[in-house]
């Protein structure tokens, strides 16, 4: 395996970075479309609906995360017939979560919103975005686990191509149903479901590209579904799909806690999640870059291979954070007084721009240690220290409850502190893991060279 540079880095994570780009500007879009309309109970709405889809449907974003780094160590082995298989597997099991999740809304959603304590002038437009959601959720479902395929290989082109179709769709129906038609949350929920299946037919022709002309016909069903790598698939998959939940209940009572404050601290911590949600996607570029880095170093054995790839994409990453602290704390004011009309919702998130501010620095570490981990395959780790975070997350957000949405914010800073600790714990073990890297790089180039 030939050294990694600092170029390579770029140049695998920038198509990654200009994709996710898109996924949190159409939640601004939503939001401006929204908020412009003056209605706190319509943007409320959203946020809430917003956050009940991250939820439910982000808890099976194993599909995505887990694929990744199964198709990077493949692809590091040079094992071809398992690369295919996989996308394969992970397909039938999202198509499958999908549908399951769509018969399902119908209890799903009252359920959910009741939970998040939504307040009376939000539960319509909460109810109507959520139920519209739904419908793509198959689609959503096997995009991740398209998305997490081509990222492993470490195609992030294709995978920026497949971002650009699903967000660019997304943000023309946003526009034309909501500030044409006047649909409001429903037109917004109608947009995104639409982009999403429109997305997975672009990542399905991205696979046969690379795979071929029937690619799916490749492995007889005894092969593909063969109880080893199936059974890999799954107990990775499900200790990721436990640490996200974790991580998802987290947001989700952020949200929460805005809510029980009132529409309007609700409504503002909402935008500047946006802010937080640009960064976050953005530095997930070098983040998902080190998962297919990570795990292509592991599946050839190259402890070197996999310090490198940690070093040079945790430089990018501090790089990135340091910009996008200083960006938010400059531009944040006049952004929020650009998508927000209510005079109140203005104000409170003014006040709370400093702890918005604050995140991309302090979250750095958590994302990238979240890529290596991902990489490695390490699910039981991920799984563990997601639980714990929340649980120490849960237990700081009571504790701060008298400071208001002060103390709202000072938790959720705390919780990625929380989390970087709790997986940079781990992270010298993973290393030893490796073995002497003298000894493995060797085995590793002679298995080149056989």
């Amino acid at each position: 395996m030939s050294s990694l540079s600092r170029r390579a880095v770029f140049s695998q994570a920038w198509p990654i970075i200009v994709g996710q780009a898109f996924v949190p500007l159409v939640g601004i879009v939503d939001v401006a479309v929204i908020g412009r309309t003056g209605d706190a109970g319509a943007l409320a709405g959203v946020a809430l609906g917003a956050t009940v889809i991250n939820l439910v449907f982000w808890t099976f974003g194993f599909l995505r995360m887990g694929v990744t780094g199964i198709t990077a160590q493949a692809h590091g082995a040079r094992d071809d017939a398992e690369v295919s298989a996989t996308v394969q597997r992970a397909l039938v099991m999202g198509g499958g979560i999908g549908l399951v999740l769509l018969a399902l809304a119908p209890l799903v959603v009252p359920a959910a919103l009741h939970v998040m304590a939504a307040p009376p002038e939000a539960e319509g437009p909460a109810s109507d975005f959520t139920l519209a959601r739904f419908f793509g959720a198959p689609a959503a479902l096997g995009f991740y686990a398209v998305n997490g395929w081509l990222l492993g290989l470490g195609r992030t082109r294709a995978a920026l191509a497949c971002q650009i179709i699903m967000n660019g769709i997304n943000i023309v129906l946003d526009l034309l149903l909501v500030a044409v038609f006047g649909m409001g949350a429903l037109g917004v929920g109608i947009g995104t479901a639409v982009a999403e299946w429109c997305a997975l037919a672009a990542g399905l022709v991205a696979v046969s590209r690379l795979l071929g002309p029937g690619w799916w016909r490749g492995h007889a069903r005894g092969a593909l579904f063969a109880w080893e790598p199936t059974r890999r698939l799954l107990a990775v998959n499900v200790d990721i799909m436990i640490r996200t939940l974790a991580l998802l209940i987290l947001i989700s009572w952020f949200a929460r806690s805005g809510a029980r404050l009132g529409a309007v601290p609700l409504a503002a911590n909402h935008i500047l999640m946006q802010f937080i949600s640009v960064s976050a996607f953005v530095l997930d570029g070098f983040a998902f870059t080190a998962e297919a880095r990570v795990g292509a170093a592991i599946g050839a054995g190259s402890r070197a291979a996999f310090l490198r790839a940690v070093r040079l994409t945790g430089e990018f990453s501090l790089a990135g954070g340091l910009v996008f602290t200083g960006l938010i704390a400059l531009s944040g004011g006049a952004l929020i007084d650009l998508v927000a009309e209510d005079a109140a919702v203005r104000a409170q998130a003014h006040a709370m721009l400093p702890f918005c501010a604050l995140v991309p620095l302090i979250g750095v570490p958590s994302w990238l240690l979240d890529g290596v981990f991902i990489g490695a395959t390490r699910g039981r780790v991920l799984r563990n220290a997601g639980v714990l975070v929340t649980i120490a997350y849960l237990a700081t957000d009571f504790l701060l409850r008298g400071l208001g949405d002060v103390g709202v914010w000072i938790a959720l800073l705390a919780s990625y502190a929380y989390r970087a600790l709790s997986l940079g714990v781990c992270l010298p073990r993973l290393v030893k893991s490796l073995g002497e890297p003298a000894a493995r790089d060797s085995r590793s180039a002679a298995q080149g060279r056989g």
